[in-house]
This record gives structure tokens, C-alpha cells and sequence, in this order.
């Protein structure tokens, strides 16, 4: 057991180098881009962080993971079969569990959190300029 998390963990560090390098910016960019554009939406309908929400509200949780996997499925699977390539192209082998692990923490990881500062930082832009606007006039 000890050598399997060895060869992980030295297979996993290693793929900051080689072919495909370009992945590792790409895919969580791209996590990154409809995360905003969800908590955008958020912002705009007033609701609580999609974060805080995932851990706080157990009766929307199941929509909101539902919500989330929908946003983000398609840069997930993309990202299993970009590494899944880059594990042909670098080890000759496939390690599929290695590939779920780079394509989770790519693509799911940062959806939540960037998902959830951007509603907060809308929400409190707006909520700011209200202010503003309201010891104005």
C-alpha cells in the first residue's frame, strides 16, 4: 500500500511538467469562468453563497450540488480525458484513479469558492454603491 501512494503521489507531482502542461491553467480557468458567471447569477437574485449554502442549508443541498455538477460536468469529464492522454503520452499507462484525483481538484475545487466570493463581492459592490447613492441624495 505504501509503494501505491508513493507512485501516486510522485505521478501526480509530476504532471506539473511534460506534455499537456497547458491543462493545468486551461482547465481550472475554465472552472473559473463558469463559476463566476454562476455567482454572478447568485448575486443578481439575492441569494447566500453558494458555499455557505452547500454547508449550512442541508434542504437545499442536494439542489445546489445538482446546480453545481451541471455547471461544471463537462470541464470535469474534459478534464479525465486530457489526463487520461497525458498519462498515455507520459507513462504509457492509464491510471484512472490518478486522473479523477487531477480533474477534481482542476475543475471542481475552485467552482465553489470562486463561485462564492463572486456573489459576496457583487452583493457587497451593490449593497456599497446603495449606500453611496443613498447618502447623496
Amino acid at each position: 500500500m505504501g509503494e501505491l501512494l508513493a507512485r501516486v503521489g510522485r505521478n501526480l507531482i509530476g504532471r506539473v511538467h511534460g506534455p499537456l502542461t497547458f491543462r493545468l491553467v486551461l482547465q481550472p480557468l475554465t472552472a473559473v469562468v463558469i463559476a463566476g458567471y454562476a455567482g454572478l447569477k447568485d448575486a443578481r437574485a439575492g441569494r447566500t453563497a453558494y458555499g455557505w449554502a452547500l454547508l449550512a442549508d442541508p434542504i437545499e443541498r442536494r439542489r445546489l450540488l445538482r446546480e453545481g455538477w451541471r455547471d461544471v460536468a463537462r470541464v470535469f469529464v474534459f478534464a479525465v480525458v486530457v489526463d487520461l492522454v497525458y498519462e498515455i503520452i507520459a507513462f504509457r499507462r492509464v491510471y484512472p484513479g490518478e486522473s479523477l484525483i487531477v480533474a477534481a481538484v482542476l475543475a471542481l475545487l475552485p467552482y465553489p469558492f470562486v463561485r462564492s466570493s463572486v456573489s459576496l463581492i457583487v452583493r457587497g459592490l451593490v449593497r456599497r454603491d446603495a449606500f453611496v447613492k443613498s447618502r447623496r441624495g
